[in-house]
């Protein structure tokens, strides 16, 4: 559902788009994307060699950095460079994230501090460093949070990567909140895939798994939302409909609301009943 917002092109020549996590995945295409529209790119990962690579097929008008999206220094230097060069921001995608594998509910807090301040703080970071100068240009622009799913109807497994992406959740939803008293031309939005073949979710055998969804559909689907004013852009898959979705994220609520055992779904009480609710029984 969109907003009441009247709808703006953003994704034009011209613009500038800054992309964290752009060497791989969701970014990357995001960046091709944004090329082949006219805009202007500045390009952000740990993975400058890949940068460098990328950014020679996208124009001229393309900067990019190597750096940590956990250091905000490393964060502020990239806003720095982003106005340097173009003078302004109109789309700021902050995607850069690593995965969940290495940590579960007791056991290494390496990994559980690694994955927040990579996937929390690194939107956190994102929004300090760019959100005033975003206000302060005038025009019309957007901040674009990548989420999970996991973060929304946290499935059991990985769990230091769904507290993580459940805050970019509620630090999105307060952003656009805040957003809203400041200026009308300011945006937030949350983008949450589906199950996406990106750099994260490769086989071992490099073919894409039948049913995912390519990093070029969800970034359509991105700009398809953005322009349209929709805060949360909840991607489907082959798997998963929107409609189930749907479900899924309306039963999670009612755990709370019902008073049922946390996490329901896979509860074997009531397993058996979620079948039954998405089935419209």
């Amino acid at each position: 559902m969109t907003s009441n917002l009247t709808s703006r092109r953003l994704f034009a020549p011209g613009k500038t788009a800054v992309i964290t996590g752009a060497a791989s995945g969701i970014g990357r295409s995001a960046a091709q994307r944004c090329a082949e529209a006219g805009m202007k790119l500045v390009l952000f990962d740990r993975d400058e060699a890949a940068l460098a690579a990328l950014a020679a097929t996208l124009g001229p008008d393309v900067r990019y950095m190597a750096g940590d999206v956990s250091s905000l220094p490393d964060v502020e230097r990239l806003r720095d460079l982003a106005l340097d060069a173009f003078g302004a921001v109109t789309v700021l995608m902050n995607n850069a994230a690593v995965g969940g594998q290495g940590s579960d509910n007791w056991t290494g807090i390496d990994a559980w501090r690694r994955i927040i301040e990579v996937n929390l703080w690194g939107v956190v970071n994102g929004v300090h460093a760019f959100a005033p100068a975003m206000l302060s240009g005038g025009g019309p622009s957007a901040i674009i949070n990548t989420g999970s799913k996991q973060g929304i109807t946290n499935p059991p497994g990985y769990p230091a990567y769904a507290v993580a992406k459940a805050g970019v959740r509620t630090l999105t939803e307060q952003l656009a909140h805040g957003l809203r008293q400041e200026s009308a031309a300011v945006t937030a939005h949350l983008l949450v895939p589906g199950w996406t073949y990106t750099g994260m979710t490769n086989t071992k055998d490099g073919v894409q798994p039948q049913g995912s969804w390519t990093a070029a559909q969800v970034v359509d689907r991105m700009i398809e939302g953005v322009e349209a004013g929709d805060f949360y852009i909840i991607c489907p898959d082959g798997v998963v409909s929107s409609e189930l979705d749907a479900a899924r994220i309306t039963w999670g609520a009612a755990d709370m609301t019902e008073n049922r055992p946390a996490l329901s779904r896979w509860h074997p009480d009531w397993s058996e009943r979620f079948e039954a609710f998405v089935k419209g029984g």
